[in-house]
């Protein structure tokens, strides 16, 4: 059986600005991933991903015409402890929406505005 997510992207307007808040909220640095050619200034900058380990990837998106916040999309990135996340978000330049919350047996989440207005949630076990 397949993960029920492929991909996902996240729409920005400052990709300078997105790539810093995401890089210092999760962890990792996200690599440069060439233009398909699709559209016209297009810019994509992808989170790593194992090939060989459970999940999914995708991409900051800056894209002409394509604004970021207020989409109806909401990607949980997985962390050892929810609560460090959206605490290092605040002092990002993000906000935090819905502090650390137990959600039963499944563990723990927090929901958090990125600096181009889109909410993200963050998912750990403890």
């Amino acid at each position: 059986m397949n993960n029920p997510v492929g991909w996902f992207e996240i729409y920005v307007q400052d990709m300078d600005r997105a790539k810093a808040f995401y890089e210092k909220v999760i962890g990792v640095e996200l690599s440069k991933l060439e233009n398909p050619g699709l559209e016209p200034g297009m810019e994509l900058w992808a989170f790593p991903m194992r090939s060989d380990d459970y999940g999914t990837s995708g991409a900051l998106v800056k894209m002409p015409g394509y604004p970021s916040g207020s989409n109806s999309v909401l990607v949980y990135f997985s962390c050892t402890d929810c609560a460090v996340e959206a605490a290092r978000a605040a002092k990002a330049g993000g906000q935090v929406q819905k502090d650390k919350m137990a959600i039963g047996q499944y563990g723990y989440i927090a929901l958090i505005i990125d600096t181009e207005g889109n909410m993200i949630g963050l998912h750990s076990m403890q």
